[in-house]
């Protein structure tokens, strides 16, 4: 059944109306479960593992130092930073996918080098990696009113979707009274991001959880100028904010609350490591250490290795836009990745 039709029916089966979180968790089910490709230059967007090696071998030697047994990664995409993580280090490597269509993916390029997995293992030992996971992870509308704090949601209009925003409540008008925002004002809310934090860190028995993702600290994600919030959608590498345009087929995100899901972290149990800009986080684990063996090896390769430095690290591209955040349980080493220009205390 097509992904709008899938929609119209649970909206009419839920009396009218869903919560855009419910909308977007339908609409990516059916992005992620179709085989058309989504990263890379056919695909929807580029993530930082399908520009190349670079930041796979960068992350590696931040990985090495901390010398884990295992490596349980989310969301592994194509399973292309699985692949560059695997010929680097010498670890037990897990995956856990939630689409059948990218395990299938992941499956034919890695082989038997991975074991995949249902679920979360209660009790896990090592480096809980999610990179690009927690932006797709579905989110609530809130709209602050002179009238109160209302959710926004999705109806029918003439067989169409449409918005219509009806009062919070529960947990979610909790959590949005909260916080203190300019009226009117329309944002996300991550009530799944949270609950997804919990589960990691209740899952680590000792261990790393490293989120690498774009986003802000609340007090930049909830600032007054950005009142509109942060959703964006991604379509054939076209980004547009429109949710309704291509349901099931684009993907739907939002910028991560790096301060929501510490403080789900902390509630579990799990301790705050680091958290810094990607640029920073990745020149603290020697990428340019990694750019000048690139060079040594085959210089003729070089310019396209430096081009991905650029867009790892310019303050234009990934650079500042894309948060590295590291939980922890247990005993830990320090993390170098955190030695320079650590900002867990803008959180």
């Amino acid at each position: 059944m097509p992904a709008r039709q899938r929609i119209a029916h649970e909206i009419a089966a839920r009396g009218g109306w869903i919560s855009f979180a419910r909308y977007m968790e339908l609409a990516l089910h059916a992005y992620y479960s179709g085989g058309a490709p989504k990263f890379g230059p056919g695909g929807d967007f580029v993530t930082a593992p399908e520009l190349g090696t670079l930041f796979g071998r960068t992350l590696s030697r931040f990985f090495n130092d901390l010398n884990f047994p295992s490596i349980l990664e989310l969301g592994a995409g194509s399973g292309k930073l699985a692949e560059t993580l695997i010929e680097e280090l010498d670890c037990e490597y897990f995956i856990l996918e939630t689409s059948a269509a990218l395990r299938e993916r992941q499956r034919e390029r890695l082989g038997d080098r991975v074991t995949f997995l249902d679920r979360l293992p209660e009790r896990f030992r090592g480096l809980i990696l999610a990179n690009e996971v927690a932006d797709a992870l579905p989110v609530h509308l809130v709209a602050w009113t002179a009238q109160g704090i209302l959710e926004r949601g999705v109806r029918l209009d003439a067989g169409e979707f449409a918005w219509e925003d009806r009062p919070a409540a529960g947990e979610l008008l909790k959590e949005a009274a909260k916080i203190e925002v300019p009226v009117p004002y329309l944002s996300e809310l991550g009530l799944a991001a949270r609950a997804w934090m919990r589960s990691l860190a209740h899952s680590l028995e000792e261990g790393l959880i490293l989120v690498i993702d774009y986003g802000f600290p609340r007090r930049e994600f909830y600032h007054p100028q950005r009142n509109t919030g942060t959703l964006m959608c991604h379509y054939r590498h076209r980004a547009h904010a429109d949710p309704f345009a291509h349901p099931g087929e684009e993907d739907i995100t939002a910028h991560v609350d790096f301060s929501a899901l510490a403080e789900a972290a902390l509630e579990a149990g799990a301790r705050v490591l680091g958290y810094a800009t990607q640029a920073q986080f990745l020149v603290n684990c020697g990428i340019t250490d990694v750019l000048e063996q690139a060079n040594a090896e085959n210089a003729l390769h070089y310019a396209p290795i430096a081009s991905q430095a650029q867009k790892l690290l310019s303050p234009a591209e990934m650079g500042e836009l894309f948060k590295v955040l590291a939980l922890g349980r247990g005993e830990t080493p320090p993390l170098a990745g955190f030695s320079r220009g650590e900002r867990s205390h803008s959180l």
